[in-house]
């Protein structure tokens, strides 16, 4: 039996959609798409980035705050649910008595790849968070087992790969001392 898709016109109607479940949506191209629940591997990546991006926003004193995949980012195109969101305090700010949605770009977006995701991941999400201004988008992949970190210049990307036990760079986190091998095995 094929599903009839869910059309979505407005960003409000999207805010409101409640089809009486507790799955989650995604929209993509006036579409809702359901978002599967992630693996065990999944959030164990994502619990162990929040940690770790906590702790480093701790001990440098910066004016950040990591979320989990509850805060959704306005691209020009759609709202998306990135897996980690490393957002600035006035953003933090800016959502704290309203729908978790950001209308301007965080410093830090991680997405962590899954078989569904491939496509969105690398290509359309490149896109989209680069147009807004992103400054580091993260694409953790543990079907390829590397970490891409993709750096803003002049409104592209710069991708660098990360494999094994290299140290992966973050212009957000210069500090950071986490290597490929440390996330991919959380």
């Amino acid at each position: 039996m094929t599903k009839t898709p869910i059309k979505i016109a407005t960003l409000e109607d999207y805010l409101n959609f409640d089809d009486g479940t507790d799955k989650r949506y995604q929209l993509e191209d006036g579409v809702l798409v359901e978002m599967p629940p992630g693996t065990g591997k999944h959030e164990a990546i994502i619990t162990l980035l929040l940690v770790s991006f906590f702790l480093e926003i701790q001990k440098s004193g910066l004016p950040l705050q990591p979320r989990p995949n509850g805060t959704e980012v306005l691209t020009n195109k759609q709202p998306r649910r990135p897996d980690v969101c490393v957002i600035t305090n006035d953003q933090a700010q800016s959502i704290e008595s309203t729908s978790a949605i950001l209308k301007t770009a965080p410093p830090l977006i991680v997405e962590v790849v899954s078989p569904e995701s491939v496509d969105r991941d690398y290509n359309q999400k490149t896109s989209e968070y680069a147009a807004i201004g992103v400054i580091e988008y993260w694409i953790v992949d543990p079907l390829e087992n590397k970490v891409t970190v993709c750096l803003l210049d002049q409104g592209s990307y710069k991708q660098t790969v990360f494999t094994g036990n290299q140290l992966i760079i973050s212009q957000i986190f210069p500090q950071l001392t986490l290597n490929t091998q440390q996330v991919l095995s959380a």
